[in-house]
């Protein structure tokens, strides 16, 4: 496998190096620093002291990673589980390289473009196709890890499932944000199972704070923690799987020979200059590659200069319009469309972008044309919200950096085994094709992973150190969430707590949504000055920002106060 790191990248990092404003990145320290050497960051503190337990006991942040996973998967399902997918981003200490695993789940055999149409020739309501058989995909993050673990653990598989299983058995507080999505209005919080799972004897839903057990999910991870992926993939729960969502008026056609056949996938990170560092994410189809862009772009403009000021927030805003406009057109699954990844990250087509971003916003903006790019249909994917991200360093400096989904709340709202099964499908674009033919990047085909917007971020310094990792849930806010975060740590130097917890605008399109009072009202002001007026209420959903950085004291960590999360040293 080609490192990402290899000489003729180093040649490109230093060229383009040279042209930046000099930046003061933050570095390992000469002697050992006197702080934290380790740490776990993630949505739930149960889910944090399962990871930190794994470190403690010797485990590598890819074991801990599988603690955190497991727990995540019974905490939070409804954001992240068993039955869902992910991306990680790992950087290996002593090799200095990065691997991208892909988790992501896939499209069933039976599947066709039309997946998501009606009798009537129509495109289905999205809600009705959300908790459709349908939506369904081979589910991978457990199979993704268990493949990353090989290569980087240290414990045994079996004996990182234990916190889990002691919770599921023994019970578990309800957090406050599972509370709230099982008594909210979604749809998925209707369904017979959810109804089954989060209704009390007495009829009532449970409560933050009272205590819950799930067994089912206990014996599950047991099954998972002595068998590998194919306790889930297949098998009695396997075939679970597909009864499930074989099940209703719209049933998948997902078999047992998909869950079988499916193989998580590891490759070079993709690693791009900006500034005086070196920023890795997975390529496509996740939305790595619009991350490395924006930043790309925002590399050509004074940023750097304009710390969380009106004219700095107008650069993330015009930037993130060019982003999104490539990635939705553009992005899809490289095993089944060509995606121009070289010619959207290609030096001069960035500058070309960059130019675009003039005194006042342009009334519309439009995909580019980079080197590689073949006729694309408008695209029509819908990105719901039901993530979370985690990162985790270890005691020798390795790094996770890691998203993982359901897709959204709850998935699907269908649960076998303890665990809610994901709706990852609806990730592609309903509609295959423009009226004209072309074809959009993100359609539906058999075995195909849908486009995603997860892009879990490590950043390096010249010489491939570690600087920080962070990432963020969100649908196709994520782009933005980790731009914004990125932004705030590299070009503003803020603490990696104080980066998370700026503000949020997406800006794609025509407009501008935020969390327009997190904005002082002379930031507001100033941005509608210049044509940027912000509107509440985006439609997607909040950040779950999470990152861990390199000091001179040792690690810092930083947990979004929008969630439960923490950042803890062992």
């Amino acid at each position: 496998m080609k490192s990402p790191l290899s000489l003729a990248a180093l040649a490109i990092a230093a060229a383009l190096s040279a042209c930046a404003t000099p930046t003061t990145a933050a570095q390992p320290a000469a002697k050992a620093p006197a702080g934290p050497k380790a740490m776990v960051a993630a949505a739930n503190p149960l889910a944090v002291e399962a990871g930190l337990k794994v470190l403690r006991a010797g485990g590598t942040a890819v074991d801990a990673a599988v603690a955190v996973q497991a727990t995540l998967g019974l905490v939070e399902p409804q954001s992240s589980g068993l039955g869902g997918g992910s991306f990680m981003t790992y950087y290996d200490a002593k090799t200095k390289q990065v691997t991208a695993y892909n988790g992501r789940e896939t499209a069933p055999m039976g599947a066709t473009p039309k997946l998501f149409y009606g009798d009537d020739g129509k495109p289905l309501n999205r809600m009705t196709a959300i908790l459709s058989g349908r939506s369904t995909g081979v589910p991978g993050a457990i199979a993704m890890l268990h493949l990353a673990q090989s290569q980087h653990g240290k414990l045994a598989w079996k004996d990182l499932f234990g916190e889990a299983e002691r919770l599921a058995d023994g019970g578990f507080p309800v957090p406050g944000r599972m509370a709230a999505a099982a008594a909210s209005k979604a749809g998925q919080a209707a369904t017979p199972d959810a109804i089954a799972y989060f209704t009390k004897p007495d009829g009532t839903k449970v409560q933050a704070g009272e205590i819950m057990k799930n067994p089912a999910y206990a014996a599950t991870v047991r099954k998972i923690a002595a068998e590998g992926p194919k306790a889930l993939l297949e098998g009695e729960i396997a075939q679970a799987i597909v009864d499930k969502v074989h099940e209703g008026a719209l049933p998948g056609t997902l078999s047992l020979a998909d869950l079988k056949a499916y193989r998580p996938k590891s490759e070079a990170g993709l690693c791009r200059p900006y500034r005086i560092y070196i920023v890795c994410v997975p390529g496509a189809p996740s939305g790595g590659p619009a991350v490395l862009e924006g930043l790309g772009i925002l590399g050509h403009t004074p940023i750097d200069k304009h710390r969380n000021d009106v004219e700095g927030w107008y650069l993330f805003s015009q930037a993130s319009r060019l982003m999104y406009a490539d990635r939705d057109r553009y992005i899809g699954d490289p095993d089944f469309v060509s995606v121009p990844v070289e010619g959207l990250l290609d030096p001069a087509y960035v500058a070309e972008r960059a130019k675009l971003i003039g005194p006042a916003p342009a009334a519309s903006v439009a995909p580019g044309k980079p080197k590689g790019a073949g006729p694309r249909a408008p695209d029509a994917t819908q990105e719901v919200h039901g993530t979370t991200h985690l990162v985790i360093v270890d005691q020798w400096g390795n790094v996770v950096s890691m998203t993982t989904t359901v897709e959204s709340i709850f998935g699907s709202g269908r649960m076998v085994h303890g665990f809610f099964l994901n709706n990852q499908l609806t990730d592609f674009s309903f509609t295959p094709e423009e009226r004209d033919g072309a074809p959009a990047a993100n359609a539906v085909a058999p075995g195909k992973r849908p486009r995603s917007s997860m892009a879990p971020a490590i950043v390096l310094d010249k010489n491939h150190r570690f600087v920080a990792a962070v990432g963020s849930p969100g649908g196709p806010s994520i782009l933005a969430y980790n731009l914004k975060a990125l932004v705030g740590m590299l070009d503003w130097k803020l603490p990696v707590q104080d980066a998370i917890a700026l503000p949020n605008m997406i800006a794609g399109g025509s407009f501008y949504a935020a969390e327009v009072d997190k904005f002082s009202p002379e930031l507001r002001a100033g941005l509608e000055a210049k044509g940027v007026k912000l509107t509440a209420g985006f439609g997607a959903e909040g950040s779950g920002l999470h990152g861990i950085e390199m000091t001179p004291q040792g690690l810092r960590g930083g947990a979004d106060p929008r969630r439960e999360g923490v950042a803890k040293a062992p």
